[in-house]
């Protein structure tokens, strides 16, 4: 009976080892948000030839679109992943892309911006402050001004 009780013990321990270690991964885990390989996308995407129908079945609908302009399509594409186990799970950004394309109003695309993780830090913002209900800031301003913010602050954590 006793020898019967050391041999379960010993099995359930192998048991519960092999599913700790069969969960554990050496691989990254990459959070992707977005289009998925936008940067290769695009290039795909030619002016004055490609229309709305075309951009939609290649890329999808589009992350964001613009409030007072219908002709501005903006496609993200983000990948995080969590870092070494040192900076206890912190967040890195792999890739942070965004494609701006603007239509004419016959649906054909007319320009293509495609911006990367370090086309992003050289955006100059101005530091400037004036009086906000005299100047209307347009949808592009906003959209980079929230992606500046996103990448500062990729978890969205408040700091006090």
């Amino acid at each position: 009976m006793f020898m019967y009780l050391e041999f379960m013990k010993k099995y359930l321990f192998l048991i519960l080892a092999s599913f700790i270690i069969s969960s554990c991964t050496l691989n990254k885990v990459v959070k992707h948000h977005g289009v998925h390989f936008l940067e290769k996308k695009q290039s795909k995407l030619t002016t004055n030839k490609t229309n709305k129908n075309d951009i939609i079945k290649l890329l999808g609908q589009p992350s964001t679109s613009s409030t007072f302009d219908e002709d501005l399509l903006i496609y993200i594409e983000r990948n995080t992943s969590s870092s070494k186990l040192i900076n206890l799970g912190k967040r890195t950004l792999l890739t942070n892309n965004v494609l701006i394309l603007e239509l004419d109003n016959k649906g054909i695309l007319i320009k293509k911006k495609f911006l990367n993780k370090d086309d992003m830090k050289n955006i100059n913002f101005s530091t400037d402050s004036i009086n906000m209900d005299l100047l209307k800031k347009s949808f592009v301003y906003d959209f980079l001004t929230s992606v500046r913010e996103k990448i500062n602050n990729p978890l969205g954590s408040s700091t006090k």
